[in-house]
């Protein structure tokens, strides 16, 4: 597992970024999503609806790339490639609701749909580029 640097933690951890998630369809063509995210244990964390299009596409050994840009200065980001290394619905609905504390200031994720099954996928980091 690569070590995210030190410098590049705050958009990780502290600060409200997106992260555009690359995903690969089967026809091996990229899709691109924006995704909250969290980071835990070395690993990103991202959750989706099952069904969805990027949640069919990431099984456990994907690879996938997710690009976070500060939001303060858009000439810095960090880019991680990866691989899905766990696929889970158990504590999904808890970590959406973790991420919409941190990204819209809710204790409930707001735009859950009835029926809808919620998935988290963890993103061991293979490899890191930075700017800024």
């Amino acid at each position: 597992m690569v070590t995210v640097p030190t410098q590049f933690l705050d958009l990780l951890q502290e600060k409200k970024a997106f992260a555009n998630l690359a995903t690969t369809m089967p026809d091996g063509t990229p899709q691109v999503t924006p995704v909250w995210f969290d980071y835990e244990g070395g690993h990103l964390r991202v959750n989706s609806a099952k069904g969805r299009v990027k949640s069919r596409n990431m099984k456990e050994g994907s690879p996938v790339a997710l690009a976070i840009m500060d939001p303060d200065n858009p000439y810095r980001y960090i880019q991680i490639r990866g691989r899905v290394t766990h696929v889970t619905e158990q504590g999904a609905n808890a970590h959406i609701d973790k991420l919409a504390k941190k990204y819209l200031d809710k204790e409930k994720y707001p735009f859950a749909q009835p029926g809808e099954v919620r998935v988290m996928f963890e993103i061991e980091p293979t490899s890191t580029q930075t700017m800024g």
